[in-house]
């Protein structure tokens, strides 16, 4: 029989990669047009623009190193950089280095479809209920993958069920992302990006030419969770002053054009340090598991629960 996932972001693609490896038959289900999940991006103004996970860090000497390692050397993804800039209220304060992030030519999203080659993924296709069995929508499955934000798999699940359970009620925080463009780089070439901080509505500013390396004018900022939470019900209404917000940080002037993306659940508030939960063949994955939420943790989440399935 099948193992069933729900979610084609990075770590169901993961989960049902290691079930693949396996030779365990193994089909994904998602609601979405392409898998992704929140690596997703949207072509603006004539390229593809990044909306969620800005990059990728990779710890040396983990299964997930060799995976990136194998995207660079066939050119799916590429090193950005390891230094971003850091900002106050007031502007630019100071320069921090780090590990080496990676971005994607095409767009992270084009990372998580390069894994998910080969793999028996059906899109546009919203899952109503997961219950014991177990079974998907009525029809049964030899094991189940939740692939999603606790909030959203938790709909699946009959109330009061021992999975459910295990979904509490630990907090996910919204973001808005918001595209500011402009026809040509107004900023300075080793910006990057911009951690900000005490900042009342702006945490992060990526440099999306950058670190797609084609040098486009376009930056992506993402507001803070309580910024974000009291604008989910007109997310575009909140443009215009993050927009400005940006714009007087940075000393830029205004963009030719701008675009809004809501993320009701972007990432967990307290990320359980198990990497994964699996009972009565339904299993649990995400950056909602393997603490800290990062791509890496998802990737590793589901690739460890694939691996878990196959040997049962």
């Amino acid at each position: 029989m099948t193992t069933t996932v729900i979610g084609a972001g990075i770590a169901g693609i993961a989960a049902a990669s290691a079930l693949r490896d396996a030779d365990r038959p193994v089909r994904v289900l998602d609601r979405g047009r392409r898998p992704g999940g929140r690596m997703a991006g949207r072509e603006l103004h004539g390229r593809v623009v990044d909306l969620g996970a800005s990059y990728l860090t990779a710890t040396a000497g983990t299964a997930f190193a060799d995976v990136v390692a194998d995207w660079v050397d066939r050119g799916v993804a590429r090193e950005w950089t390891d230094t971003f800039a850091v900002a106050g209220p007031d502007g630019l304060t100071d320069r921090k280095t780090g590990p080496m992030r990676y971005g994607a030519a095409g767009g992270l999203r084009s990372l998580v479809v390069d894994l998910a080659r080969d793999l028996d993924l059906t899109s546009g296709r919203t899952v109503q209920q997961v219950g014991a069995g177990p079974v998907v929508d009525g029809e049964a499955t030899d094991a189940v993958v939740l692939a999603l934000p606790d909030p959203q798999a938790r709909r699946l699940l009959d109330p009061g069920s021992p999975t459910e359970r295990v979904l509490d009620a630990r907090g996910w925080q919204a973001t808005l992302a918001v595209v500011l463009g402009w026809a040509d780089r107004r900023w300075a070439a080793d910006l990057h990006g911009v951690f900000v901080n005490d900042h009342p509505s702006l945490e992060w500013i990526a440099d999306d030419g950058d670190r797609r390396g084609d040098g486009a004018g376009v930056l992506v900022a993402h507001t803070t969770p309580a910024f974000a939470a009291g604008h989910l019900a007109e997310p575009a209404a909140a443009g215009p002053g993050v927009a400005a917000a940006v714009c007087a940080l940075l000393d830029l002037p205004e963009p030719a054009w701008t675009h809004v993306h809501r993320w009701t659940f972007a990432k967990p508030a307290d990320p359980r340090r198990a990497p994964f939960h699996l009972a009565d063949g339904i299993g649990i994955c995400g950056d909602g598991w393997s603490a800290p939420s990062k791509v890496e943790s998802a990737w590793t989440s589901g690739h460890l629960l694939g691996q878990e399935l196959a040997r049962g």
